[in-house]
């Protein structure tokens, strides 16, 4: 009788075990690059193995791609979601005059803000739409893929972050003209209409509520439309959006909260607003608030040598330490996230990898 009893309580453990919650962990990652079919198998159960549920895979345009690299996804149990920019193209195809124009009058064609890729599209422009909606409608359509992600779903940023200024000799204690955009005829003579001001001819732009109200309006109707073509295709469809949304619309116009989305992925990435894990929580508060009814995946930023960090003077190299990782985590979590989003698998190290490990297993109360 004692071991039957024994016997019994060993099965109840390992049945315990077994169910043990696990919070949904997604990762932004790319390739395939020269990859083999064989080593992505491997990369893929690792990454399964490690605790990840989804890939937000970037691969390029191509539908082939992902159509190959969905299926090795799905092999190892994963979703799989197509991360493909939306505004930021450099296909040499493109017509110049579809891009954004500052408020100097220069084309993000002829001369990017920032960095050279900066090459942002007018979203208020029809053959643009139909130019995305060609990419993504192709991709929506590999039986492969769970859901369409987009990123630089946006303007470029009329103001960096606070943690990048120094990265760039800047300070942005307000909106400059070289970095706000879009002033293109199509855009400018469109809110003249709707508004009845000409935008133009007003001394200071960022002072006019209802010419950034229009620019969130915008990206948004962009947005809709979009999910509307993948919805319709039976695929899901979620985005990579800037903090906030009182951050987003402030630093690159998105009003993310109106948008028709399945999902959202705020990046909190608390080193570029010079905050801690108490920052990211504060802001998952307010990101799920937003959007009560969808989830919320918190997107966290990696140091990848967390031995250079306090010497490493680009802010990309920062990111969550492993001591911080599983704080960001717990702060993501009682805060109302649903999951998390890591950013990205490649930059983890051992010892991050461990931290993860004890986070993603363990029970969390929203506060």
């Amino acid at each position: 009788m004692k071991q039957f009893c024994t016997a019994i309580f060993l099965l109840w453990s390992l049945s315990c075990i077994s169910q043990t919650s696990k919070i949904p962990v997604y990762a932004w990652m790319g390739g395939p690059g020269e990859a083999t079919d064989q080593e992505l198998r491997t990369q893929f159960k690792d990454l399964k193995e490690k605790g990840i549920d989804g890939l937000m895979y970037n691969g390029g345009h191509d539908p082939a791609t992902y159509k190959r690299v969905g299926k090795l996804v799905k092999e190892a149990g994963m979703e799989f979601h197509t991360w493909i920019p939306t505004m930021v193209q450099g296909d040499p195809k493109l017509k110049p005059e579809w891009y954004g124009v500052s408020g100097l009058g220069e084309s993000a064609h002829e001369k990017q803000p920032y960095v050279s890729y900066y090459k942002f599209l007018c979203p208020n422009k029809e053959e643009v739409y139909d130019y995305l909606a060609n990419i993504y409608g192709s991709v929506a359509d590999v039986k492969e893929v769970d859901g369409i992600h987009l990123d630089y779903i946006r303007y470029p940023d009329v103001i960096l972050a606070r943690g990048l200024w120094n990265k760039y000799g800047l300070i942005q204690d307000r909106e400059f003209p070289e970095y706000d955009f879009c002033y293109c005829d199509t855009c400018t003579s469109d809110f003249m209409e709707k508004s009845g001001i000409d935008i133009k001819s007003v001394q200071e732009p960022s002072h006019v509520q209802e010419w950034k109200q229009y620019r969130y309006d915008v990206i948004t109707k962009l947005v809709n439309r979009l999910a509307t073509l993948v919805h319709d295709k039976g695929k899901e469809i979620n985005a990579a959006v800037f903090p906030g949304p009182s951050i987003s619309k402030k630093l690159v116009r998105q009003e993310w909260n109106k948008w028709n989305l399945d999902a959202f992925f705020p990046m909190n990435y608390n080193d570029f607003y010079l905050g801690n894990t108490l920052w990211v929580g504060s802001v998952v508060k307010e990101e799920v608030a937003a959007v009560p009814e969808k989830p919320v995946y918190s997107g966290l930023f990696i140091c990848p040598r967390p031995e250079n960090k306090t010497q490493e003077k680009d802010p990309e190299g920062h990111g969550l330490l492993p001591e911080a990782l599983g704080e960001a985590i717990r702060q993501s979590m009682i805060n109302g996230a649903k999951g998390i989003c890591l950013f990205t698998p490649g930059r983890m190290t051992d010892a991050h990898w461990d931290e993860f490990e004890k986070a993603i297993y363990m029970e969390y109360s929203k506060e």
